[in-house]
């Protein structure tokens, strides 16, 4: 599983969302996150394969920043 509660991501390409619950089926293979998108102000399901990680872009990161994006993306 790549994300975990807390998680702020983008779905839809566009739209910011906080992961708030997450599902793993009978197949791991099947990851499914619920995410609540403030732009619709409700809570939506998405596929793992579906949601980007969003990534602070507006702020000069630590070293230790730094490397918890790059684990991150990595999925380590």
């Amino acid at each position: 599983m790549n994300f975990t509660f807390g998680d702020i991501v983008v779905v839809e390409g566009y739209l910011i969302g906080v992961v708030v619950k997450s599902w793993v089926h009978y197949d791991p293979k099947f990851i499914t996150h619920e995410v609540y998108v403030r732009e619709d102000n409700c809570i939506k399901e998405y596929k793992e394969s579906e949601m980007q990680r969003y990534m602070v872009r507006h702020k000069e990161l630590s070293e230790e920043e730094m490397e918890y994006q790059k684990n991150a993306i990595l999925g380590r």
